[in-house]
């Protein structure tokens, strides 16, 4: 792949479509055609990225001495839900991670469990759409080793994570976060459910106690809090229909760099 990524066409010096779409006063954003002319070219976006990467391409992994000395909060520092105050209160002894939807053995697993699961670790560059970037090293279970597990209808497209975080308060629901990725993704080798960054547990500010780490895609594809996985055929009746909370308000679907 060249040195022209999906991430510098966000982020860089350059403002491409992709960058104008995300600028808040900018004219496209105003522009209903303007949008769905950007929206129907991501697919084709994402399938030649995945034609010049190769569906299994690694993302480049570092050694320790690459470990960034400081490694910014991305997203929220804490949810605030009273909910998640109590679990962390608990170091998280209760709290479990549902899978489910789409497939033929629904799980609910403590963080316990999570960790008694053969472990994958990690040490690779977290680039965010704001334009910083650093390196950390991550352990988890690999996402694709509990879809096996809980087995995917055929019908199963995509995978949706569901957070503690609620971005905005309201009535329906709408503000809490989730992320999703298509199938690709979730069975890719470096996609981990973390549980652990640096060598030691997550803390609140980075996600804990388990976070998505999807790692040739930006940096809001990487959910935090999760609470639950939910496998799904398609994503248009959840949120706005676009796939993710960032995604319903204009952020591409597909995030890859």
């Amino acid at each position: 792949m060249t040195g022209l990524t999906r991430r510098r066409l966000l982020v860089g010096g350059g403002l491409g479509a992709s960058a104008l779409a995300l600028s808040g006063g900018d004219l496209l954003e105003q522009n209903d055609t303007a949008d769905a002319v950007l929206r129907s070219a991501e697919p084709l976006t994402m399938k030649i990225q995945r034609l010049l990467q190769g569906r299994d391409a690694l993302a480049r992994e570092f050694s320790e001495a690459h470990i960034s000395p400081t490694f910014r909060v991305n997203g929220t520092s804490a949810p605030d839900s009273e909910q998640y105050a109590r679990l962390a209160e608990g170091g998280f002894a209760d709290w479990r991670l549902k899978i489910d939807g789409l497939v033929d053995r629904p799980q609910a697993l403590s963080l316990a469990e999570l960790k008694s699961l053969p472990a994958r670790t990690q040490i690779t560059r977290h680039d965010c759409v704001e334009g910083w970037s650093a390196i950390g090293k991550w352990t988890g279970v690999q996402l694709g080793g509990l879809l096996r597990t809980v087995g995917l209808k055929s019908s199963a497209r995509y995978a949706v994570f569901h957070c503690a975080d609620e971005l905005e308060k309201t009535l329906d629901g709408s503000g809490q976060y989730y992320e999703s990725v298509d199938l690709v993704d979730a069975f890719h080798p470096q996609t981990i459910l973390a549980y652990a960054m640096n060598g030691q547990p997550l803390s609140i500010g980075h996600g804990a106690p388990l976070r998505l780490r999807v790692e040739r895609q930006l940096g809001y594809k990487h959910a935090k809090y999760l609470m639950r996985i939910e496998i799904v055929d398609s994503y248009a009746g959840l949120g706005g229909g676009a796939g993710g909370y960032w995604e319903d308000r204009g952020y591409d679907w597909y995030a890859g760099i």
